[in-house]
């Protein structure tokens, strides 16, 4: 059980978060979930009802068995982190308020674990999708949508969601467009050509109305288009093609930096482009792009396949 006082400090804390951070509806939730179970467990753990007293007390021993009981039950390393993070940001908050001592939670290390490299689609790849895409549905008008849709989501770096919250205000595109992603954050993007002569091509096709302040992408009876709609677009233009599983719609946007890395575009404003906090994130796109490389360099170089073929020797 959690004592209604520690309940409302959770509330409240989250409120901050969402306020004066700008965290997103869905880290949000997802903070509730890492916090609420973290407060049951030491509950458990301790024997009776958390509250604000016994929570300002937890010991690294507590820690490290709310850690061992969390990877019993087979929650992974990442997502392990993800709510170590989440507890050590609230007993910040919450010892400032309450004037603890929160070193015990503070000091808790992370499990570590490999970051997943981005999995960008080649560039030839992203081109014979889009194709793909553009006779993917016999009705002309939702093909001319699905093509405007995975085309902005390439040439412009945008997640899913970025793209089908234009709404029709934004009709014709202009050269730039102002996009707030995650965490409220706004970021400028230049659209290509490409992007805009495919959303005007979808616009004047539509047999409904685009109103200004409505979803600008709308599905086959007039509502907004859905994210899902645009992942089965994907998997079956990639099905086709014979492209692995890892090429859905925000690959494109990996695909998009990874392809503007290659071309020698400058990493902080790739990241400005994508809308990173941080450039570590961005960086990831290096190592990809390191990666392809090396594999270049395997396939082509005269002295490669001698070279590991001495190595096998020795």
């Amino acid at each position: 059980m959690i004592a209604p006082a520690l309940t409302d400090a959770l509330d409240r804390w989250l409120a901050h978060e969402q306020a004066l951070n700008g965290a997103a509806e869905n880290t949000i939730r997802a903070y509730q979930s890492d916090l609420l179970g973290f407060l049951a467990f030491m509950g458990r753990h301790h024997g009776g009802q958390e509250g604000l007293g016994p929570i300002s007390r937890i010991t690294i021993s507590d820690m490290r068995a709310w850690m061992a009981h969390e990877r019993g039950r087979g929650v992974g390393a990442r997502s392990l982190a993800r709510a170590l993070s989440a507890v050590k940001s609230f007993y910040r908050w919450l010892s400032d308020r309450e004037g603890f001592e929160p070193t015990a939670v503070l000091s808790t290390r992370a499990p570590k674990f490999h970051r997943k490299l981005p999995r960008p689609v080649a560039e030839q790849a992203a081109r014979d999708l889009i194709d793909r895409v553009s006779v993917g549905h016999q009705t002309p008008w939702i093909a001319a949508r699905d093509v405007a849709i995975v085309t902005l989501l390439y040439g412009c770096g945008l997640r899913i969601s970025e793209g089908l919250g234009l709404t029709g205000a934004e009709a014709p595109l202009p050269e730039t467009l102002l996009i707030r992603g995650k965490g409220g954050k706004e970021r400028i993007v230049p659209v290509i050509p490409a992007a805009r002569a495919a959303v005007d091509t979808y616009v004047d096709a539509c047999p409904f109305e685009i109103a200004p302040a409505g979803a600008l992408f709308l599905g086959a009876r007039g509502g907004p288009l859905s994210p899902r709609m645009v992942q089965k677009t994907v998997e079956q233009a990639r099905t086709g093609l014979g492209l692995p599983a890892t090429t859905t719609p925000h690959a494109m946007r990996h695909s998009f930096a990874t392809h503007l890395l290659t071309a020698g575009g400058d990493l902080r404003a790739i990241q400005e482009l994508l809308g990173h906090a941080s450039l570590s994130t961005t960086q990831a796109y290096t190592a990809v792009d390191t990666a392809h490389l090396m594999e270049v360099y395997d396939r082509s170089h005269p002295k490669a396949d001698g070279q590991r073929t001495s190595s096998r020797s020795r």
